[in-house]
């Protein structure tokens, strides 16, 4: 019979394996359920683990799905290969249930020329870039599979994505990270199983419009004219997809505004970081870089300012979807090895307080702030760098430092990015920063620079859905889904978010008469 020890504290140079002698000692075998980092005094690791005997096997992680012995039913569509999509798009296979999936962009591989083109020479794709194309905005922008969530789709979701080629340990830090490099050898990997599944994967295909009848959806025109139809549409769109939000609000798809977060990117050298978290022990080999995260909440105001997107020895990046405007972002490596650190700082921006009955306030304000980025940097010279300002300058509205080369692939160029953002929402920074240094003494330093603009951080309207179906409440077969949507914020999130939608129509689908769908056959 396993035992679970949890919360055990082990030294930088403990080993597992000698606190195991000591609390069993006829241990066999143990896999690792949790590990994380406590640096709040001296660091030290927290592991909880399960312990077998020796004649005992750790169980292997097997997800049994109940599925359709015969689907004849009509083929869900999902539009958007983002985590959401691609996730939706496996669960719904797993389940016997044959789907086609329509990507705008291209497959990763080609995906990334686009981008590098951008990064190097600021030749836009729309099609192909930060944000569009297989695999999402998470996958040449993030790395990260932190969440917040509480959701018991999670370990079928690292699972899944240790299968297709991510290192095991994601499945127990307590940062799970695959890293950008190695989630783009990932996500082609997931394409093939989909692909053995029976998925009709469609690149390079933008979906124009939804086709209607009356309140139901029955399907999708794309931008060549070809119309597809289907009685259940995944939107998985991203965050990202202004036109097709426009069109949705045109054709009658309830939608409501939704608070976010903007705000710009620090980035401070990676080695300031480790000595501020980890003290005399920054430079232990078994701890690699540091991270952190910081929230400020401003009574007066009622405005929250925090940390988001923490990259640890990671790289600022290009990640705009327009040819006029600039925004920014952040991602690691799985090493984690690049000798700066970055994080977005935000604040919220209550949508009501701001802009009441407008429902797409928020994307003009967003328009506005990333148009007078890129304008700023025209105007110095720039043309394809991203713009930045010395932490000190930033908070003292100055411009008497200059910018150092930082991770950028883009470059730098200095401007005063303090004018960028209205008066209310600079302070809201301003404060955020100045109460972040009270918690980590040397946060705010002349070692720092601050690139604009983070203005990506979720979607800022809902396409609202029913709680149980959740479908679209206007439109009957619409599946809102993702950050797109305004449910997810992240990879696991946005995942987790396709497999329920995937999931609810897989109910619809077992209960059918009409699709005459046999079920209870096991995987």
């Amino acid at each position: 019979m396993s035992k679970v020890f949890k919360d055990l504290n082990l030294q930088l140079d403990e080993r597992v394996e000698e606190k195991l002698n000591l609390l069993s000692p006829n241990w066999g075998s143990y896999r690792i359920l949790k590990k994380s980092v406590d640096a709040r005094k001296s660091p030290h690791f927290v592991y909880s683990l399960e312990v077998f005997d020796q004649n005992e096997k750790p169980p292997e992680d097997n997800f049994q799905l109940e599925k359709l012995s015969q689907f004849k039913g009509t083929k869900p569509l999902i539009i958007g290969a983002g985590p959401a999509g691609l996730f939706a798009a496996l669960r719904l296979l797993e389940r016997g249930i044959a789907c086609t999936l329509i990507e705008q962009g291209s497959p990763a591989e080609k995906r990334i020329k686009g981008i590098n083109r951008y990064w190097r020479y600021g030749e836009l794709d729309p099609k192909n870039n930060v944000c569009f194309g297989e695999g999402g905005a998470g996958l040449y922008s993030d790395g990260k599979l932190i969440t917040r969530i509480k959701s018991p789709h999670i370990p079928y979701v690292m699972q899944r994505l240790v299968e297709f080629g991510a290192p095991d340990e994601i499945k127990y830090l307590s940062n799970p990270h695959v890293g950008s490099d190695k989630i783009r050898r990932v996500i082609p990997v997931m394409r093939k199983k989909l692909l053995e599944l029976g998925c009709d994967i469609r690149y390079d295909t933008k979906v124009s419009k939804l086709l209607t009848q009356g309140s139901n959806i029955i399907g999708v025109e794309t931008d060549l004219g070809e119309q597809i139809h289907s009685n259940h549409v995944v939107l998985a769109i991203g965050h990202s997809a202004n036109d097709f939000f426009q069109h949705l609000s045109e054709v009658g798809v309830f939608l409501e505004g939704k608070s976010f977060a903007m705000g710009v990117r620090v980035e401070h050298p990676q080695n300031l970081i480790n000595s501020i978290q980890y003290k005399d022990k920054a430079e232990h080999p078994a701890l690699g870089s540091a991270n952190y995260k910081l929230t400020h909440h401003d009574k007066k105001t009622n405005t929250g300012v925090f940390s988001f997107c923490m990259c640890p020895g990671g790289y600022v990046l290009s990640s705009g979807t327009e040819a006029d405007s600039i925004v920014c972002n952040g991602m690691s490596n799985y090493k984690r090895n690049s000798p700066y650190a970055n994080s977005a700082v935000v604040v919220t921006v209550d949508h009501k307080k701001l802009f009441g009955d407008d429902l797409f306030g928020g994307f003009k304000l967003r328009r506005q702030i990333e148009v007078e980025a890129f304008n700023l940097v025209q105007k110095q010279g720039g043309t394809k760098q991203l713009p930045t300002q010395n932490m000190l300058d930033f908070l003292n509205k100055s411009l008497k430092k200059q910018v150092n080369k930082g991770s950028s692939p883009s470059g730098e160029t200095l401007v005063p990015l303090h004018e960028v953002f209205p008066e209310d929402l600079y302070k809201s920074l301003s404060k955020g920063l100045e109460s972040f240094e009270n918690k980590m003494k040397g946060f705010v330093t002349e070692k720092s620079q601050v690139y604009g603009v983070e203005t990506r951080t979720s979607c800022p309207l809902r396409i609202t859905r029913d709680k149980q179906s959740l479908e679209s409440i206007s439109h009957k077969g619409l599946y809102p889904t993702g950050e797109g949507a305004g449910y997810a914020g992240g990879i696991t999130s946005a995942a987790c978010d396709g497999i329920n939608v995937a999931d609810a129509i897989y109910e619809l689908y077992k209960s059918s008469k009409t699709d005459q769908a046999l079920h209870l056959s096991q995987k």
